[in-house]
């Protein structure tokens, strides 16, 4: 294996196994340390990784190849391009993974946390819960060092005890609930919706007040159906849009 280790892989055996891949690997690529190799695994080693064939693999290097995130070159290998585009259209066919890639691979600042009352407009979500932890985070191109989008994430109280926020300004929350504090995750449920900026987050992303922006809600609920994170995320209406593919059985 190459210096650039991608993460481990749990399969969902209800959804493609070449997309779950991709997007694991997407999110280890856009995750990665600024001095981690560029040079990828050869397919056979990475299929190895994520215990799948050789073919499933060729074809999610294929999907991330066409995305722009890797080239491939033969008798060289497999390369990140380093200077990939992160906030291109993405494809959520509905697994953790694809959660994670989507909110990988820009550089994030925590703006703060703490513990607060339930907000009002989050009650349905925290029944019987008297207060939450809400973290702030602004995320930022690594490259042009623009502002993309600023989250807020409200978290019961018992888990963010556990929660080391140096790990927010390197992970995704999904990421860090999963893998380090040791939720297990059943479901995610997502909304995105056309709103105007407010003034918080007309300053924040550096946009024109009452400028369109999109307002993303992820619910995250354990395997008991508890819900244990709401994330909102306010995008740059500018720079994102989402796609949503609905797969035949």
């Amino acid at each position: 294996m190459s210096a650039f280790a991608p993460d481990s892989l749990v399969l969902n055996r209800k959804l493609p196994l070449w997309y779950q891949v991709s997007q694991s690997l997407r999110a280890s690529i856009l995750g990665r340390s600024p001095d981690a190799s560029l040079r990828l695994p050869t397919e056979e080693q990475l299929a190895a990784h994520y215990g799948v064939s050789v073919l499933t693999m060729r074809q999610a290097l294929k999907e991330l190849e066409q995305e722009g995130l890797i080239s491939r070159h033969r008798r060289r290998g497999t390369f990140i391009e380093p200077g990939a585009r992160r906030s291109a259209p993405r494809r959520v066919l509905g697994s953790v993974d694809a959660i994670v890639a989507q909110q990988s691979g820009e550089r994030t600042t925590v703006l703060g946390h703490g513990a607060a009352g339930v907000p009002g407009d989050l009650a349905e979500y925290f029944p019987g819960v008297a207060e939450v932890v809400t973290y702030r985070r602004l995320r930022r191109d690594v490259e042009t060092d623009e502002p993309t989008n600023w989250a807020e994430n409200a978290v019961r109280p018992e888990l963010a005890d556990r929660i080391d926020v140096a790990d927010l300004e390197r992970w995704p929350m999904t990421k860090v609930l999963r893998d380090t504090v040791g939720v297990r995750i059943s479901r995610i449920t997502d909304t995105v919706e056309a709103r105007l900026a407010d003034p918080v987050t007309a300053g924040l992303l550096d946009v024109p007040l009452l400028s369109p922006i999109l307002h993303y809600t992820g619910v995250t609920y354990d395997e008991d159906g508890r819900v244990v994170d709401v994330a909102r995320i306010r995008y740059r209406g500018d720079r994102f849009s989402f796609t949503v593919t609905v797969e035949a059985d």
